[in-house]
């Protein structure tokens, strides 16, 4: 821990981080989440963390679906971005990289961008619920999260995102894709 630096109450570095998680199960889907990582730079006040790429299985999906390619990006917001703007803008994205603009939940994707976090903001309104109410049960999320921001305090919880990974019970398949 850095001098005036404190894991549970006080903003850190790793607390004031936007985390977007990023998925994909159709076409070329390792090429496309490389891709949209890529895409994530435009929001951000300098560098990507960037996840590996996991092979996961998928999650309340249609039967038959594919596997899925999961990551995670953090970084440091630009200065004008709020989360109401980056959610628009990965919705923007998605729909660039092919994604229906209707579709059914969980159904086979090109693309899916997860707001997960925005720094500690907390929001719940009809648009959108942040920190992503799912997140946190989810291991193909917090797999590839805990990477980026292992040390980042989930709100609401008072726990790491390494400890959430840790303490979770689930059956999920996920493995690094060999880089």
């Amino acid at each position: 821990m850095l001098p005036g630096e404190r894991r549970l109450g006080i903003v850190t570095a790793e607390n004031s981080m936007v985390l977007v998680g990023l998925g994909s199960n159709q076409g070329d889907s390792a090429a496309t989440v490389r891709a949209a990582m890529e895409r994530l730079g435009e929001f951000a006040a300098g560098e990507l963390r960037r996840s590996s790429l996991w092979r996961t299985s998928p999650v309340n999906c249609p039967p038959g679906s594919a596997d899925f390619i999961n990551a995670a990006v953090a970084f440091a917001a630009a200065a004008t971005l709020t989360p109401e703007r980056l959610l628009g803008a990965l919705k923007d994205l998605e729909r660039e990289f092919g994604r229906a603009r209707n579709q059914a939940r969980n159904a086979p994707r090109e693309l899916d961008l997860d707001l997960l976090l925005f720094g500690q903001e907390i929001r719940d309104s009809h648009d959108f619920t942040l920190p992503h109410p799912r997140a946190v049960d989810r291991l193909f999320v917090l797999a590839p999260a805990r990477q980026v921001l292992p040390d980042a305090i989930w709100p609401g919880t008072r726990r790491t995102i390494s400890q959430l990974h840790a303490q979770l019970d689930s059956d999920e398949e996920v493995q690094i894709v060999g880089e």
